[in-house]
């Protein structure tokens, strides 16, 4: 059975605090659960949620993967930018001209995001996260629309974007240059497979298309948990775990 995207996890330094900043601009509820395992869950049950694990590694350079955050209308988008403000937000420079019609934040962690225009065309009906926004290339966005059997719905230029076939959020890799990795990334994908699912089998597929598995999940502020999860690298060197069946 095929591992499905279960989390998106951020190493924060204050998982508590980021985790009420990105539920705030969300609308997205806290989930219960121990103070080292902070998560947001999404309103729809069948997306993934947004884990928040603790880290105090100091956060170098950009971020190979962000959040692009869809508007409605020149309004929305005003209120978007506003409400992330008021949380703890800020405006930053990562060299956009005047010209363009987004909005460039970075959350009290530092991690960048994006708040779209209205009236963008490849984000719509995407919901209000649009898209994961990555650094990578043609051959990583491959990888993973193998990996969680999700459609390509763009590749050209070596540019690539997936989907789910439910729709939601698009996962989206730029092409070259690909910046350098200079340390552990501070978002990663964790994958979860359905119960009674054969985990080393589905381990062995994702090597097969082209996956390292590394073991401990240590200086990414995972940890395996006494084997609950497998720390594995995609062919851009791009930490990702696959948990235990549930």
């Amino acid at each position: 059975m095929t591992s499905q995207l279960f989390a998106i996890c951020f190493r924060a330094t204050r998982p508590s605090d980021l985790a009420r900043f990105w539920s705030g601009v969300l609308g997205w509820e806290l989930a219960d659960g121990p103070e080292d395992d902070v998560a947001i869950l999404p309103p729809d049950a069948a997306g993934f949620r947004i884990r928040f694990l603790p880290d105090q590694e100091p956060k170098t350079g950009r971020n190979r993967a962000h959040f692009d955050l869809t508007s409605a209308s020149p309004e929305d988008q005003r209120q978007t930018v506003a409400r992330a403000l008021e949380l703890g937000g800020k405006h930053i420079d990562v060299g956009q001209l005047p010209e363009d019609g987004h909005v460039v934040l970075a959350d009290p962690d530092d991690n960048e995001f994006c708040v779209i225009e209205a009236g963008n065309k490849f984000l719509a009906d995407t919901g209000f996260i649009g898209a994961l926004a990555c650094d990578g290339t043609q051959e990583v966005g491959y990888f993973w629309s193998e990996a969680l059997r999700w459609p390509l719905v763009w590749d050209q230029d070596q540019e690539t974007a997936i989907q789910s076939p439910d729709g939601g959020t698009k996962i989206t890799w730029g092409g070259p240059p690909v910046a350098p990795k200079t340390g552990p990334n501070r978002l990663h994908f964790e994958l979860a497979l359905p119960a009674g699912a054969d985990r080393e089998a589905e381990i062995d597929r994702l090597i097969s298309l082209g996956a390292t598995r590394t073991g401990t999940g240590i200086g990414i502020g995972i940890g395996e948990g006494a084997g609950r999860r497998v720390l594995m690298l995609d062919p851009d060197g791009n930490e990702f775990s696959v948990q235990r069946p549930r």
